[in-house]
């Protein structure tokens, strides 16, 4: 039987150069799949050792100028010159960094972006001590309209922003192109900045293949020793970055860069983990923010155990909404004829799968854990939703070829068995350095009433995520602040009603914690909101982001 064809975004067509050719892994692809961008924007933070990881108008003038809300509050603007202490370090021991500027050289793939290194410390605490280049890639934006640089971070956390930046058209839109040099960088022990390596190619397809929902105390036992073993593979096969990758330091990395690309203030997009990122650095350095947008936000007040009860319920909306529309707009739902229905035959079949793993064309064989990768993936584009409805119709007949492609996509696994970047470990990495929260495996069938209330559907899965980072062998060298950005200019907090990653609830509370948060509220599905198909969302950002127009607090669209 052969498989459905799928769009360009899951066969490589979107291929967007890395500025290190010569990455970790051998075979590594020259670029990310622009779905696997969107994917690895989700902060999944649950079920590490059960396979689960815990996929944006007006033209700006060409200069400097300010724009003001109704209300007369100013949004500031990064300039196209360099302006006076865009270069004044925090400390005297990191002058030097701060005083640095990027060579930037042409990439070398035809596409005109610029690509370069910029170093930083590896402990800010030990400035002197050594030091690691971080891989920065930017896309010019035309001289005559240009107004300065928008630094941008597409989550994960683990995601190359080198990639994420040459994506350009396909992410962004032209106002913002055009307006503004995109900047991305790939966040310490990421893509080609000194990534982390905790298994091989082989180790991690068992990984992400395991079970993620133990039934036996031996299966949960094997959770907990592949978790051991995967930590332990961090510390042997990297170096002494592994204990220095935390969102603070990432954070104070950025600052480091604002300075290098001139900027008084620093523009940013973050999405999805990019959020958690740019609210830390409104924390550490609030006079510093120019125009922020944190699009699917995440709550930072919340612990490990609760952001991983708001992904299973964000998931469980994302997956009835799905089901709702098969219901309601097919002519016979091959789900079945009522919601209800349709989420209990999607239960059945990954109980189904665990007991009897589908064959693939590639010969691998489609587990539980490769089957919900292969479900949750095309929830985060909600036009990938018939993807989702053909991977569940050819697995029904028996072959996981669509739904082992989506999983491949969600960890940008290349075809040849080779991963496109580290995102899939570094993940696990930075999450378990930030919190290294984990329950024992006789706590977590306490936990399972409150998580399948969350989602019948996926909740145990989640409920097992809750092993979390046992195992782990580093600790962070900086406690992670209480954020609330006082004295921050404008920041604009993105949510979308129905994200399944980055739950809506998250992004009411962001901008509530955030003193000068303004909350902006997509209406619609899928992970995330700018470049969605929504106008209204996309000039509102882009009028905030070019002309310093900020939008009532509360603006739904």
């Amino acid at each position: 039987m052969s498989g459905p064809e799928l769009p360009p975004e899951l066969r490589g067509a979107y291929d967007t150069p890395q500025p290190d050719p010569s990455a970790r892994r051998s075979g590594v692809s020259t670029g990310t799949r622009v779905l696997a961008i969107v994917i690895a924007a989700a902060v999944v933070l649950a079920a590490a050792g059960a396979g689960l990881a815990a996929g944006l108008g007006l033209l700006g003038g060409s200069d400097d100028s300010r724009g003001t809300d109704a209300g007369g509050v100013t949004a500031p603007a990064s300039p196209a010159e360099p302006e006076e202490g865009a270069t004044d370090a925090p400390s005297e021991g990191l002058a030097p960094y701060y005083s640095q500027s990027i060579d930037w050289a042409d990439c070398g793939d035809g596409s005109g972006n610029l690509c370069g290194t910029l170093e930083v410390p590896v402990d800010y605490a030990d400035p002197s001590g050594d030091s690691i280049e971080v891989a920065v890639l930017k896309v010019p934006a035309p001289a005559d309209s240009r107004i300065g640089s928008l630094v941008v971070n597409p989550g994960g956390p683990g995601a190359p922003g080198t990639s994420y930046a040459a994506a350009g058209t396909n992410v962004f839109r032209p106002q913002l192109m055009d307006a503004y040099d995109l900047v991305g960088f790939d966040p310490r022990g990421t893509g080609s900045s000194d990534p982390v390596d905790c298994v091989s190619d082989s180790e991690l397809d068992d990984f992400l293949a395991m079970d993620p929902d133990p039934d036996t105390d031996a299966e949960a036992q094997a959770s907990v020793d592949a978790l051991e073993d995967f930590f332990a593979g961090c510390v042997q096969n990297s170096d002494s970055l592994v204990g220095h990758v935390t969102t603070v330091e990432t954070a104070r990395d950025m600052d480091v860069l604002r300075a290098a690309l001139g900027e008084s203030t620093l523009d940013y997009l973050g999405a999805s983990y990019g959020t958690k990122l740019g609210a830390t650095y409104a924390e550490l350095f609030p006079e510093r923010v120019g125009r922020f947008v944190l699009d699917g936000a995440v709550d930072v007040s919340l612990s490990s155990r609760e952001l991983s009860l708001g992904q299973a319920e964000g998931f469980e909306r994302a997956l009835t909404a799905y089901v709702t529309d098969c219901v309601e707009n097919a002519s016979g739902c091959f789900l079945g004829d009522t919601v209800d229905e349709g989420l209990q035959r999607i239960a059945d079949f990954l109980a189904e799968t665990d007991q009897n793993p589908l064959p693939t064309q590639d010969g691998r064989t489609l587990t539980e854990g490769n089957a919900f990768y292969g479900i949750i993936t095309p929830l985060y584009v909600s036009d990938y939703w018939y993807l989702l409805t053909q991977g569940l119709q050819s697995a029904f007949q028996g072959d996981g070829t669509t739904l082992m492609l989506l999983a491949d996509a969600y960890a940008s696994r290349n075809t040849d068995g080779t991963y496109a970047d580290n995102s899939a470990e570094a993940i696990y990495a930075i999450n378990c350095l930030d919190d290294p929260a984990s329950e024992p495996v006789s706590a977590i069938p306490g936990e399972m009433s409150d998580f399948l209330e969350a989602s019948p559907t996926l909740g145990q899965v989640f409920a097992w995520g809750m092993l979390g980072c046992q195992g782990v062998q580093v600790t962070a060298s900086e406690e992670a602040p209480e954020i609330d950005g006082a004295g921050a200019a404008p920041i604009l907090v993105v949510g979308t009603t129905r994200d399944p990653a980055t739950p809506y609830e998250w992004a009411q509370a962001l901008a509530d914690e955030l003193e000068s948060g303004v909350l902006l509220t997509r209406d619609g599905d899928g992970h995330t909101a700018y470049n969605s198909g929504n106008d209204c969302i996309d000039t509102t950002i882009e009028d905030y982001l070019i002309d310093g127009v900020v939008p009532d607090d509360g603006t739904t669209c």
